[in-house]
């Protein structure tokens, strides 16, 4: 019997391609209509498909029938309502910064974006990445389904690596582990938890959690995972006993060096981290609570898009 061919990652669009792709404004803004309208360029307020272009305004274009629903004539561009609006950089450096994004399997920093691209300030390259970021987030992403992996980790440095007017007075002492945090709320090495579900060969979801209480855990399973998968991988913390009765677990239990039994492992999640802590210590170094969701966001818009032929193309529809 014939073995079904494994997918494998589809190549990303080269330099080279973006180069003879978007070789001027025109070919950006040109690319974005054709992602936004493909069915024709309709009225973005009330969806009215007989607007007329202005000649001497290419890309734009003026919808007659907001004049009698609103009272007056409603004029827009192709990057109404996008993160590209009332941008003052050209389309053309947006494009390449998401091709930046996009082809950096461990991400690209915004400093580095700032060396790249030549900006006057770093603000405005962080600024840029971080509205990329915010697009490629999925928002309402399908529950997952077949067999699932779920686990947990934590983002943060280590106790001894605190600088000495950082460290807080519940801080664990010199010596003590502070792994992150305990099923009780979080303890004073202020990690910060990350949930994660994957679908073997297929798409993972993961989030930035409060706590990993056993409440929390069961609200980011119930709402990443169907509850007619065939089988929930997951390691012994106890608070993935409360998914009992409504998923089909099956555990591993790391602590006596049990990775693997049969099909029961939480190998393909822990590959995700990896990648994820990868980029976060070699590419960005440190990364704030309130922009961690950005960057769980991007990583996990990379992953789910490794077979996309047309990725590029997916995170401009997002935008």
């Amino acid at each position: 019997m014939a073995r079904a061919k494994q997918a494998r990652q589809v190549p990303q669009m080269t330099l080279r391609q973006f180069e003879a792709a978007f070789p001027h404004e025109e070919a950006c803004k040109t690319f974005l209509q054709g992602k936004r309208w493909p069915n024709g360029v309709h009225c973005p307020r009330c969806g009215n498909t007989a607007v007329f272009p202005m000649k001497a305004m290419p890309f734009k274009w003026q919808c007659y029938e907001c004049e009698k629903i609103k009272g007056a004539g409603y004029r827009f561009s192709v990057t109404v309502g996008t993160i590209f609006e009332n941008s003052n950089k050209p389309l053309l450096d947006w494009f390449r910064i998401i091709h930046m994004i996009l082809t950096s399997k461990k991400g690209i920093s915004s400093l580095q974006v700032h060396r790249v691209m030549g900006y006057g300030s770093y603000e405005t390259s962080l600024y840029m990445c971080n509205k990329i970021r915010s697009a490629l987030m999925e928002k309402q992403p399908e529950k997952l389904g077949g067999v699932v992996e779920v686990d947990e980790t934590f983002i943060g440095g280590k106790y001894k690596n605190k600088h000495w007017d950082k460290r807080g007075p519940s801080d664990p002492p010199p010596g003590g582990k502070g792994k992150g945090y305990h099923s009780t709320g979080p303890v004073a090495s202020g990690k910060i938890p990350v949930a994660g579900a994957v679908s073997r060969k297929g798409k993972v979801i993961a989030r930035v959690l409060e706590n990993i209480r056993a409440e929390a855990i069961v609200k980011f399973v119930t709402e990443a995972v169907s509850d007619k998968v065939s089988l929930l991988c997951t390691d012994q913390f106890k608070a993935y006993k409360q998914l009992d009765g409504i998923y089909p677990r099956k555990s591993v239990n790391h602590a006596e060096g049990e990775y693997v039994v049969g099909a029961v492992h939480t190998n393909t999640i822990e590959g995700f981290w990896s990648i994820f802590k990868r980029g976060v210590v070699g590419t960005f170094h440190k990364i704030s609570k309130k922009n961690l969701p950005l960057y769980v966001a991007e990583f996990q818009f990379r992953y789910n898009n490794r077979f996309n032929d047309d990725v590029f193309g997916t995170a401009i529809e997002g935008c």
